[in-house]
Formats: C-alpha cells, sequence, structure tokens
C-alpha cells in the first residue's frame, strides 16, 4: 500500500470551516427554537418532544463546530508528484484519489469571502471526468501549486 500524502492544508482551515458551520448550522437551531417556541404556546407539541429537538440541535451544533473541523482538517492530506497528483481526505471513510497529470485538462484557483478573510484558497484539479478540490491552502501557496501542476500537465501531454 502507498504511504499517506506529506502535504497538509493550512491550519487557517479550522478557522473558515468552523465559521461556515456557525453560519450554516444556526439556521437549523432558529427553527427548532421557533418550532419550540410556537409548540409551547399552541400546545400541539409536547414541552419534552420540543426540549428534545432544541438539545438535539446544539448537539449537532457543538459537534460540526467543535469537532469535525479538526478532525477535517487532520485527514486531509495531499501530494504533488511529477507524474500524479495524491489526494487524501475523510474522517470516517478516508478516500484517496490518485489524478494521473497526463488526465488533468485544467486548474483553477477559487476563494470565497470566508477563505478571503483566512488568506486561503481552493486548488481545483479538472479532469474529462470530474474535479478534485484542495481545500485552504494558503493563497500564494495554492497559485504556486496551480502553476506547478499546469506546468507538470502541459510536460505530460507533450510527452505523449
Amino acid at each position: 500500500m502507498r504511504e499517506q500524502p506529506n502535504e497538509r492544508i493550512a491550519t487557517d482551515a479550522i478557522k473558515a470551516w468552523k465559521l461556515t458551520a456557525q453560519l450554516i448550522a444556526i439556521i437549523p437551531l432558529l427553527i427548532t427554537i421557533g418550532a419550540f417556541v410556537a409548540a409551547y404556546y399552541l400546545e400541539f407539541l409536547s414541552f419534552w418532544i420540543g426540549a428534545v429537538l432544541v438539545v438535539l440541535t446544539v448537539l449537532e451544533w457543538i459537534i460540526s463546530i467543535v469537532i469535525l473541523p479538526k478532525l477535517r482538517w487532520r485527514r486531509w492530506r495531499y501530494q504533488i508528484y511529477d507524474q500524479e497528483i495524491y489526494i487524501q481526505h475523510g474522517i470516517l471513510i478516508v478516500t484517496r484519489t490518485v489524478v494521473p497529470m497526463i488526465r488533468v485538462q485544467h486548474v483553477d484557483t477559487q476563494q470565497g469571502p470566508i477563505l478571503k478573510k483566512y488568506g486561503l484558497s481552493t486548488l481545483q484539479i479538472s479532469t474529462a471526468a470530474t474535479t478534485h478540490e484542495i481545500p485552504a491552502l494558503l493563497e500564494e501557496e495554492a497559485a504556486d501549486l496551480r502553476d506547478q501542476i499546469s506546468e507538470l500537465a502541459r510536460v505530460e501531454q507533450d510527452d505523449v
């Protein structure tokens, strides 16, 4: 079996993922609290059912903000070789992907408002079949990798 890749994404990815999780988790939390309050005053749901829903929603919020970003960061690794790109990610199910350089069609960097706040970018590697991502790299590192992969893919295509 192949050794796991050495390169890691930026540690600020944890902060960016926590912020994203907070923004996403606030919607179900507000809906659950609203349903709980409505059920309490309109008496169409038991108080205990509403309380359990609120507790479960808060637990989900804590897990998605405190635990998952750190685990996700620990599992994300990548390695760029002359002939291929090796990507590994996943918390419970670890996915290992090898992208041959000869299959790379183009490479992009992408940056939304949350990644921009932390000076991060996502590297997207497109093949004919799919697009692979290496998320939350430092902006300069993402640009350098984009250029490096583009050059390596061009060399591979010239050799064929």
